[in-house]
């Protein structure tokens, strides 16, 4: 049973996941492994270089803020970049859940990429605004970055509700612990009806 995990920035999803792989549970994260397949895969970093330059490259280090700077002042290779990167993270991803009974599947853009298709369930970690406003200005500091709440506002603003549907929704409120939270993506995931 592979179980798709989403939320906006500053849910706590990422929390919720480190805690399934604290408790044993396999935990595939997709930005994670974006940035190594995009460093490591020969082809799509061919792909890449093709489309961006090889500026975008210093050995095996992939210049993130070159790329930005490029994709987001330009949709069309932003949308070209992502169908290079989406379909190797969603190969990686099959290859990865082949041997799983259970298994968890984090993505910010979970429905938006595609890998929503590749999953037995799909959820959803929410949290109220001012709790996500919070949490991004607090690991923004933990990082030595300062963001207003009008900021980040900003940004919770701009991402869409990525996925329309979801099995499950798990509420990241800051009440309740880690665990409980966790423990409801394992009773979802260990459901015979899904």
């Amino acid at each position: 049973m592979i179980i798709g995990v989403t939320g906006g920035i500053g849910s706590g999803k990422s929390t919720v996941l480190q805690e399934l792989g604290r408790l044993g549970y396999p935990v595939y994260d997709c930005d994670a492994e974006a940035k190594r397949i995009i460093v490591e895969d020969s082809e799509v970093r061919r792909q890449i270089i093709r489309l961006l330059g090889e500026h975008v490259y210093h050995g095996n280090r992939y210049q993130t803020h070159e790329v930005a700077a490029q994709v987001f002042a330009n949709p069309d290779k932003l949308r070209k970049l992502n169908s290079i990167v989406h379909p190797a993270v969603a190969r990686d991803v099959q290859w990865w859940a082949a041997d799983k009974q259970v298994g968890f599947v984090e993505s910010a853009i979970l429905c938006s990429s595609g890998l929503d298709a590749l999953c037995d369930g799909v959820a959803m970690v929410t949290a109220p605004e001012q709790v996500r406003v919070q949490r991004v200005i607090s690991r923004a500091a933990q990082h030595g970055d300062k963001l207003t709440a009008a900021e980040v506002l900003a940004r919770i603003r701009a991402q869409q509700d990525e996925c329309t549907h979801a099995d499950i929704i798990v509420h990241n409120d800051g009440m309740r612990p880690i665990r409980e939270l966790a423990q409801q993506l394992i009773d979802f995931a260990q459901k015979d009806n899904l």
